[in-house]
């Protein structure tokens, strides 16, 4: 929705959208000025990178946090995931030049031209391609793409295992849709809008759980069985009613160099569905994939194996953990968060790159978080692994000397005290 600059600014300052922003961030009305400050920001720097414009659109795209089904998702297996209260947000405005120019702060200026949307084997793995495929994606749509000026900001941390990359193709799809859709797309197909740009033209064979977690927003689960056609339903649930926070630890390892490590673990999956009969290892039955076990060590390796049986064991999980927490019962649930963190690192193997020794910074993350939460609570390995986050439940009495003893270890503000976010993808 676009509107006069300078009347943004009246009501951002006004508190005209304060409960909308309390919605959106999960605090009181009256805490959430500092958002609307950073509301206001984007809209300056939008016309200081770009010059003036008569009027502006305001943007969000929350970050997201597995909650359950770790590398699930690639399988058409079943996720549960949910938005949390850090985004990236963005103000949109018109130019006349026919191209989208995207100006994220602390990063160079993207442009592309919309009338040349190819991808492009030279662009892979920069974000001018996620550009240019969510164009390609939204034109194929029947959108009407002119020239777009965007200004973006964000508080989703680079590499921190929330998903800032997720936050961005959504917030992207979010603005396209918003500008340019007569017939506006759904949530769901904003998500995989961002998939297919990041397979097609970024050239990453990613999963659909990160997108479809920031578009939809809440805690939701998802089946991916008819990957085109997820089955999507919320999860009822407040974390603070059960005496828990959420906390995600950055474990300070960088992602650099790891895409091979990544994208093995669907291929590895794959290669055993291959040699079951399948595409991936939903198409194939658990008693298939056992009937054929030494074939597959033989074919395949015996990592491959491994991480098989990870995705079958999680993925029957992740319908254990939403009846569980359907019914309330929270130590079934930490439980089930318990064994899934230990399948990944043991089966999985997806805590420390093959061959790492000095580096083990996940392992030592979630080897301090155990020993501090001392039996209560759970924690697991998050996202994608290798480096990243992992993902603690801490319960509220425990979590001021929790934070403190991580943070000393990892560094200050590399505990994450999140919430759960109502909405997904949002236009202000």
């Amino acid at each position: 929705m676009m509107k006069s600059i300078s009347i943004w600014k009246q009501e951002l300052t006004g508190g005209t959208h304060a409960a909308r922003l309390a919605s959106l961030y999960c605090c009181k009305p009256e805490e959430t000025p500092a958002q609307a400050a950073r509301y206001t920001a984007v809209l300056d720097g939008l016309e200081a990178t770009f010059g003036p414009h008569a009027e502006a659109g305001l943007y969000s795209a929350p970050g997201r946090t597995e909650i359950g089904g770790n590398h699930t998702d690639h399988q058409h297996g079943r996720v549960l995931a949910g938005s949390v209260n850090i985004d990236m947000i963005a103000a949109a405005a018109p130019n006349s030049l026919n191209q989208l120019r995207v100006q994220s702060e602390g990063y160079d200026l993207c442009v592309i031209d919309l009338a040349d949307l190819a991808a492009r084997k030279e662009e892979e793995n920069t974000t001018i391609s996620l550009l240019r495929g969510a164009c390609e994606a939204f034109r194929q749509r029947g959108a009407a793409l002119s020239g777009l000026d965007v200004y973006v900001a964000s508080n989703v941390p680079k590499g921190s295992g929330v998903s800032s990359s997720a936050a961005f193709e959504v917030l992207i799809g979010v603005i396209l849709n918003d500008c340019f859709m007569t017939e506006k797309v759904s949530p769901i197909e904003i998500a995989q809008i961002g998939q297919w740009a990041e397979n097609v033209y970024f050239g990453k064979p990613c999963g659909l759980m990160d997108q479809m977690a920031s578009s939809v927003g809440n805690i939701i689960t998802i089946d991916f069985a008819d990957p085109a056609h997820p089955d999507v339903e919320p999860v009822a649930v407040d974390f603070s009613k059960a005496g828990l926070a959420l906390c995600i630890l950055d474990s300070c390892a960088d992602h650099a160099d790891l895409t091979d490590e990544y994208a093995a673990v669907p291929a590895e999956c794959r290669a055993v569905a291959a040699v079951c009969g399948g595409e991936v290892l939903r198409d194939v039955p658990f008693d298939t994939f056992l009937a054929k076990l030494p074939e597959c060590r033989k074919q395949c390796g015996d990592r491959a194996v491994l991480r098989a049986f990870h995705i079958y064991a999680d993925n029957d999980r992740v319908a254990k953990q939403v009846a569980a927490l359907r019914e309330g019962d929270f130590d079934t649930f930490l439980s089930l968060v318990t064994e899934s963190g230990d399948s990944s690192w043991e089966y999985l193997q997806n805590v420390i790159p093959a061959g790492y020794k000095e580096h083990q910074e996940m392992g030592v993350t979630i080897a301090a978080a155990k020993h501090y939460l001392n039996g209560k609570g759970a924690v697991r390995v998050h996202g994608g692994g290798f480096a990243g986050t992992a993902q603690a439940f801490v319960p509220v009495e425990m979590l001021a000397d929790f934070k403190a003893h991580m943070e000393a270890i990892l560094g200050e503000g590399r505990c994450h005290v999140l919430s759960i976010r109502p909405e997904g993808g949002a236009v202000l």
